[in-house]
């Protein structure tokens, strides 16, 4: 009895580690995004877009250790009330931990853009689109960032390619607009 119950949990086992391995991938590595992302181009529905965007921003914050998460959390609430340093020195050990983790890279750019250490937060924003070249996130965070420098025209392309993968970014469009708008009137 006791052999056939120890069978028993390694068949289990066994067909847990089959069905696992796609739960089990993560951040920017879930298979899932590569549908999520051409959903997200070929749809007009707001609803649709809306939760597609919840979809791949969830696989992005997802990672196999719930304490990375638990992590992730305590920092962006730390970034969110003001206790930048304590977000900054969280954000920074997940990187040195996990330095393939593109969402980590990402909110510490976001924190690096609030700190106004714009040098800081492209090279973070480089991380993270290295890891994850989808990242509309990080691709706005991107354009954000050029806008306060005046790089009008990085400001521009950094839009183009958020369009590019995701068409339907309001925030996106309106940004583009206005860039385009003002270097027009640079140009006269």
């Amino acid at each position: 009895m006791k052999f056939l119950l120890f069978a028993n949990r390694r068949v289990l086992c066994v067909c847990l580690a089959l069905l696992l391995p796609q739960a089990l991938l993560a951040d920017q590595t879930d298979p899932q995004l590569d549908d999520y992302f051409l959903r997200l181009k070929f749809t007009d529905s707001p609803r649709e877009i809306r939760e597609l965007e919840n979809l791949i921003w969830a696989s992005w914050l997802a990672h196999p250790n719930p304490d990375v998460e638990r992590l992730m959390s305590a920092a962006t609430a730390r970034m969110n009330s003001g206790a930048f340093s304590q977000a900054l020195r969280i954000y920074s050990q997940l990187i040195e931990s996990y330095p393939n983790f593109a969402e980590a890279w990402n909110k510490r750019a976001t924190l690096y853009y609030v700190l106004e250490d714009f040098a800081a937060s492209v090279a973070d924003i480089e991380a993270t689109l290295a890891l994850e070249p989808r990242h509309f996130g990080a691709l706005s965070g991107l354009g954000l960032v050029y806008i306060q420098q005046g790089e009008l025209d990085k400001a521009r392309d950094a839009f183009v390619k958020l369009l590019e993968v995701h068409p339907n970014s309001t925030n996106a469009q309106q940004n583009l607009e206005r860039i385009e708008s003002e270097l027009r009137l640079n140009v006269i």
